[in-house]
């Protein structure tokens, strides 16, 4: 067998592993989008064995769509977790811009310390500063309020660490000749570091609305009423006393599932871009 052919051979393996693991990582979100289409009933009815139809709906229908949107007020959510992520995202990019550009370029007291301690704030789990956290928008009064959505997550710190490393990798002598030209730190932001950050910006805003567009537990435990309540926590109020809507859930969560995908697909070459550039620079 000579050496083109096993080149060959090696990429086509590669491009079929690559296609068996998309099809597994996109079954759930395909199953889920099908699901939607379809009734509780035929949902259980089809589940076993497992058939074509197990996936595929027999009987289409868009009458789920419309129940979510006009007896579950489903929109409401929907613009509760828009509003909440179009306000954090250009605070978190303002502040971790700022951040990154002060860490990068400036030399200050404690610099080292203050870094490390931005890093570790974003390794910490959720989950372990939640009560605390909570017991401190209780005692200030915001519980049940947009203020307890938005207070505790206006900074990032995986954001201001990926600034700070694209900041890192941006040639200093820029910054110094516009300093010989009469610019100020604060133009040479404005005019130098901004144009030249936009995949970073991508990148940072991308994952700062994923994160709080899938936010579950801290809305979980600071809303209480439908006025503030945000998507991730409405999809486990499709029920009543004795049931359980699945097909009413499923077309929730594809929603709430394709508005990130719709959002993520045009941007990706920035993102990936964002990432690399954070990741090998300085």
């Amino acid at each position: 067998m000579s050496r083109k052919t096993k080149q060959k051979l090696l990429r086509a393996l590669l491009y079929l592993t690559l296609v068996i693991i998309a099809i597994i990582a996109l079954f759930p979100l395909v199953y889920i989008i099908l699901a939607s289409f379809r009734t509780d009933e035929e949902i259980f009815r089809h589940a076993l064995p497992f058939t074509i139809h197990t996936i595929v709906p027999v009987d289409w229908t868009f009458e789920n769509y419309q129940i979510i949107f006009t007896q579950f007020s489903f929109w409401r959510p929907m613009v509760n977790t828009l509003l909440v992520v179009c306000i954090l995202v250009p605070v978190n990019l303002l502040v971790a811009s700022l951040a990154g550009y002060a860490f990068a370029f400036f030399e200050f007291k404690f610099k080292g310390v203050l870094f490390a301690i931005f890093i570790i704030s974003f390794m910490v789990p959720t989950d372990s500063i939640a009560l605390p956290l909570y017991s401190l928008i209780s005692d200030m009064g915001l519980v049940n309020r947009f203020a307890a959505l938005i207070l505790p997550s206006v900074s990032s710190g995986l954001a201001m660490f990926l600034f700070t490393q694209f900041f890192r990798g941006i040639p200093k002598s820029f910054l110094e000749a516009a300093r010989v030209d009469g610019a100020n730190w604060g133009q040479i932001f404005y005019k130098i570091i901004l144009p030249l950050s936009v995949p970073v910006f991508i990148t940072a805003g991308l994952m700062i609305f994923v994160t709080e567009w899938n936010n579950y537990l801290w809305p979980l435990l600071v809303t209480r009423s439908e006025s503030v309540r945000t998507i991730q926590v409405a999809l486990a109020y499709f029920k009543d006393e004795n049931e359980t809507f699945w097909s009413y859930i499923y077309a929730a969560a594809s929603i709430s599932a394709l508005v990130p995908v719709a959002l993520f697909l045009p941007l990706q070459k920035y993102f990936v871009q964002g990432v690399t550039s954070s990741g090998v620079k300085g």
